[in-house]
């Protein structure tokens, strides 16, 4: 039922059918075949694997299959293309060489003598007398690589369906003038000089070979695994895992291949070839609004690139990155990223994962804003990147550390006790704060006097002369009377002001007399009610006692305490962080303004992740981010520094109208819990038991 494609209409037939754009080579499930240029061929000859001589023409560039017609076809399966094959001699004469059956050396000799009298322009099968040249030797390994489309893969972890393409590698041998491929039986085969060259091969160093890519992650890819592409692969053809394995496989085992003595051969445009990035850079400039703006980059073979529209690219299709999951990443992964002039560039992972964690919220930005506050200096400089500005950092770092060391500090003169070594350590921090023109929050644990530190710090503030305008306390109504009390105990020096009570409005006049106040105490309740009072006013230090107080950043305290001015800020809790991050923005919102974000790019950038999705390398970087402003030590910490624990019983009787209501309450509880236990019993009366104890506590409570 078909037609056979012969004789000079053939040409014209493969024409039409190419033109219909139903034209496939092999199967249907090849892709359609389209119309290609024409190609020069010349006829020469080749050996068998059995040492035969068989015509074949050979094309320029090479093709999968050469049609004998008139004039002859090739096929290309690697394009899908197929056109017609230009030659310098007569059609006819070629095609009836290419019509000859595989020669023996004798009947090579003899069609030789018939070519030189019918046909001299058709190259001779043989060279009379000429035994083959001996070959062997230690081979050299050659790794070919070569890339496929495809529209199904039953092969490792490749995706089963879908149009993509696939790469692959086929293993041959090189001896000395010879190369083979690893699966070809030939033991003759044709020299370039026309020569014969009979081989033989060193199969304990091809076993080798083998061997050493399979265990770099090679296996053998099965008849048929792979549907659709342009032609089936070679029989022999291997495959890594996955996709994903190619990158690293080019940039690690490629490399030691070729330190092998191997060749790793393949073409120039193929997908996983990549450019070595040679530096990272960072280069950091100072602004004049204070801010750090920070241009991370590469050096390519001498040349400079912007770093972040790079990552930017790999970051929207790898979601390991930007989501806490960096200790999923193995170091020696090879990256790929695309730049347009100069194409795909590989760096490892392990040389990018520095950069992302410390700036994870700047690769975060939508605006693609890189500043930083200099109050960030201490994780630029955990960075080892080449660049300008890193002396501005290491300076700055410096300060917020202490890394040139905190001087050590002495009670101040006229303190009514004796700090111990931790408390001198916590105003050694305080006094470190101003100083350097820094802000901070003292977080010891309740009990180990955060107020006597604070005091300790304003009085050695006062010698120092730079109370010259008072400095303000906000704290709960509460811890008023504590205050003035520990002011009066440790510190009579310091002049204190409550500016707390009914009549607290004429006091403030006082703050303007000729007796210099160097402490004011306020109430968070009354901050609303004196924010015209108080913002009108310079303040030497802003103290907020409970800083926890101010986590709803939104209520009207908070919003007066902002528009504070003071020269110097200091929080104090024994609780920074009670329920959520959102109380610890609050609080620094007010200490450093702006260093950690609005609200919504605080939620957006550190909260929801830490919370919501457990990202530890941002809980790390906000740690350390926090970690030169905050001052914490726990009971256990400095527990030898602590004078033992002293239990004092002491017996006190009830007296007068506690002692009748405690008759009154004890005679009722009584007769209920009689009643309830003579009613359901011992065991089913344990709640009112229970509650008549807890009413006759509260009594004596009271």
């Amino acid at each position: 039922d078909g037609v056979t494609l012969e004789g000079r209409h053939s040409n014209a037939l493969m024409a039409s059918l190419l033109a219909s754009g139903r034209a496939h080579y092999d199967s249907l499930a090849t892709p359609v075949l389209s119309a290609g240029e024409a190609r020069p061929g010349t006829p020469d000859w080749t050996l068998t694997a059995d040492g035969l001589r068989a015509p074949v023409l050979k094309l320029d560039p090479a093709a999968a299959r050469v049609l004998p017609l008139l004039p002859p076809w090739y096929i290309d399966t690697a394009s899908a293309s197929a056109g017609p094959i230009t030659l310098d001699l007569a059609p006819e004469l070629v095609q009836r060489m290419l019509w000859l059956p595989p020669l023996t050396q004798a009947e090579s000799e003899l069609v030789a003598e018939t070519l030189a009298e019918v046909a001299p322009t058709l190259p001779p099968p043989t060279l009379r007398g000429e035994p083959p040249v001996e070959v062997s030797g230690t081979p050299v390994p050659i790794l070919r690589l070569e890339t496929r489309p495809v529209l199904q893969a039953r092969y490792r972890s490749y995706a089963a369906y879908g149009t993509y393409v696939f790469d692959f590698a086929l293993l041959a041998f090189r001896y000395g003038p010879v190369t083979i491929d690893a699966g070809d039986g030939r033991l003759f085969l044709p020299l370039p000089d026309g020569r014969s060259a009979r081989l033989t091969r060193d199969e304990t160093a091809e076993r080798v070979a083998a061997q050493r890519l399979a265990t770099a992650g090679f296996t053998r890819i099965p008849p048929g695994a792979i549907q659709g592409s342009f032609g089936p692969l070679p029989a022999d053809a291997l495959g890594l895992a996955s996709e994903a394995e190619w990158p690293t496989f080019m940039a690690d085992t490629a490399a030691a291949l070729r330190a092998e003595g191997w060749t790793v051969e393949f073409p120039s445009d193929f997908r996983h070839h990549a450019i070595d990035i040679d530096h990272l850079m960072l280069d950091i400039d100072e602004h004049e609004d204070g801010w750090l703006g920070l241009s991370p980059g590469i050096e390519v073979d001498g040349k400079a690139l912007p770093l972040a529209p790079l990552l930017a690219g790999l970051f929207a299709h790898d979601a390991r990155w930007l989501s806490g999951r960096l200790d999923d990443i193995d170091d020696h992964e090879a990256l790929i990223l695309e730049d347009q002039e100069l194409g795909r560039l590989r760096i490892s992972a392990g040389r990018v994962k520095p950069l992302v964690r410390a700036l994870v919220d700047l690769f975060d930005r939508p605006d693609h804003d890189w500043r930083l506050s200099r109050l960030d200096a201490t994780r630029l400089a955990e960075l080892d990147l080449p660049g300008r500005g890193h002396d501005l950092i290491a300076q700055l770092s410096s300060r917020l550390r202490g890394a040139t060391g905190i001087a050590a500090v002495q009670t101040p003169k006229g303190f009514g006790a004796e700090l111990r070594p931790y408390q001198l350590e916590g105003l050694a921090w305080l006094q470190h704060l101003v100083r350097h023109d820094l802000a901070g929050i003292l977080a010891d644990d309740m009990g180990l006097g955060k107020t006597a530190q604070t005091l300790a710090h304003l009085l050695t503030e006062k010698h120092a002369g730079r109370l010259d305008v008072p400095a303000l306390v906000i704290l709960p109504t509460s811890l008023v009377f504590n205050w003035q009390a520990e002011a009066e105990r440790f510190a009579p020096e310091l002049k204190v002001l409550n500016l707390h009570g009914s009549d607290r409005h004429a006091r403030f006049d006082e703050l303007d007399a000729d007796v210099k106040i160097d402490v004011a105490l306020t109430t968070y309740p009354l901050l609303w009610r004196d924010a015209e009072q108080l913002q009108a006013r310079q303040w030497s230090l802003l103290i907020l006692d409970e800083a926890q107080t101010v986590k709803n950043a939104a209520s009207k305290g908070a919003q007066v305490i902002r528009q504070l001015k003071a020269r110097h800020r200091l929080g104090l809790t024994g609780t920074p962080l009670e329920n959520h991050l959102g109380e610890l923005w609050a609080q620094f919102d007010f200490l450093l303004p702006g260093f950690l974000g609005t609200h919504k790019q605080f939620t957006q950038t550190w909260r929801t992740p830490i919370e919501k999705h457990g990202d530890s390398d941002r809980r790390d970087l906000l740690a350390a981010r926090l970690r030169p402003f905050i001052l914490r030590r726990r009971k256990e910490d400095v527990a030898t520094e602590l004078p033992p624990k002293t239990i004092i019983v002491r017996s006190v009787g009830l007296e007068g109208g506690q002692r009748d209501l405690y008759e009154t309450v004890r005679a009722a509880m009584d007769e209920k819990v009689r009643a309830e236990i003579a009613g359901k019993g011992l065991a089913r009366s344990q709640i009112v038991i229970l509650d008549a104890l807890l009413k006759l506590r509260q009594v004596c409570c009271d």
